[in-house]
């Protein structure tokens, strides 16, 4: 799945997807085990559970949540920022 919105999208897909803005991953840790979701709404739809050492390539921080790409699950949604460290292992 490709990590594109109507503002924002994964500079590696710049070739093929327009937006306004690209953002570089910036790759993290999950610290602890957490949902990703569908939307940063607290009840929207769980994507997958994602656990404690997994990868998260984040492209935006905003409102204590992250967007970005989960690349071992293969999807795009929203985590808690709090679920993060600040460098991956």
């Amino acid at each position: 799945m490709d990590a594109v919105r109507r503002d924002l999208a994964d500079v590696r897909l710049a070739e093929r997807v327009f937006a306004p803005h690209y953002a570089a991953p910036m790759p993290r840790a999950l610290v602890r085990g957490v949902a990703l979701r569908a939307s940063r709404d607290a009840d929207s739809e769980v994507l997958a559970q994602l656990q404690q050492g997994d990868l998260f390539e984040v492209l935006e921080f905003a409102g204590g949540n992250a967007w970005g790409v989960a690349p071992g699950a293969g999807l795009v949604g929203y985590v808690d920022a709090d679920a993060l460290h600040e460098t991956a292992q």
